[in-house]
């Protein structure tokens, strides 16, 4: 529950942010009429966000326990660390220009007046964010009870939606350089922990080479208990790792952080939030 909580709350952040900035923008120069392009560009995202990710995860879920099952639960692990990290680097690098960028976008779409572009504008931005989303809650999906990865989106969406309340329509001034700062580092960790769960699916799978497991904790925390479960989702805890994994696992942590660090050289704190 508490990876979904996380996900949910930094995309439904992200997604509420570029929502306020685009009504903020149209509100300011005296559109309020393309209020309704917005929407509807984000009911068309939101849509067959949820739409997109029933489906998905209805079919995944016939083939339980099945050898396809394993495969595309690896495949997934993979391609969400990558989807993850990418989104994750590319927010620190962009974020301080993403609100100048938005407001171009929409000011070029009303001056031609394109109201399909607006749409699309909404449309883009917020769906981005919904298929990384659906990518992440499919790769936590698989050891997950329903029922809690249900309650951490709603838990998780609800805070985000909050804070971006208290930014936008309270006008409370909070660093968000900072925040994302914070919140990356979580994420790479979580990253690094989709990794080492997609090396132990396909060293199951024979795929990469099978190994002894390097010592075993599960007397003391078995990866089946509640608190086990919680760190295997969102930390890649596994109570018997193989080397491969330490190694995968360890590696990236150490590449990614220092890539991080490098980049946060340049100035997090440029990016203060504008209501």
């Amino acid at each position: 529950m508490l990876a979904s909580i996380l996900i949910f709350f930094r995309e439904s952040l992200e997604a509420a942010m570029i929502c306020a900035i685009m009504i903020s923008y149209l509100k300011k120069i005296g559109r309020r009429d393309h209020f309704k392009e917005v929407w509807v560009g984000i009911g068309l995202a939101l849509g067959l966000d949820i739409l997109g990710g029933i489906v998905i995860f209805t079919t995944i879920h016939r083939y339980d326990g099945s050898m396809l099952q394993t495969q595309i639960e690896g495949m997934t692990y993979f391609i969400a660390c990558g989807v993850l990290t990418y989104m994750t680097f590319w927010m620190k690098k962009q974020g301080r220009h993403l609100k100048s960028e938005l407001q171009s976008r929409i000011q070029d779409a009303v001056s031609t007046g394109s109201l399909a572009a607006i749409v699309f504008i909404a449309f883009i931005t917020v769906g981005r964010e919904g298929l990384e989303t659906v990518i992440f809650m499919i790769a936590i999906a698989f050891h997950s009870s329903p029922l809690w990865l249900t309650i951490g989106a709603i838990v998780g969406t609800m805070l985000g939606l909050l804070l971006s309340y208290f930014i936008y329509v309270l006008g409370k001034r909070i660093n968000l350089g900072y925040f994302f700062h914070v919140m990356g580092i979580l994420l790479m960790f979580f990253a690094a922990g989709l990794l080492a769960n997609g090396i132990e699916d396909f060293q199951q799978l024979g795929w990469l080479p099978r190994q002894h497991a390097l010592w075993s904790s599960a007397t003391f925390l078995s990866e089946n208990s509640t608190f086990g479960d919680i760190l295997h989702s969102f930390f890649g805890y596994a109570d018997s790792p193989t080397s491969l994994q330490v190694m995968f696992y360890l590696g990236f942590l150490v590449v990614v952080m220092l890539f991080w660090k490098k980049g946060n050289r340049k100035s997090i704190t440029d990016s203060r939030d504008v209501a």
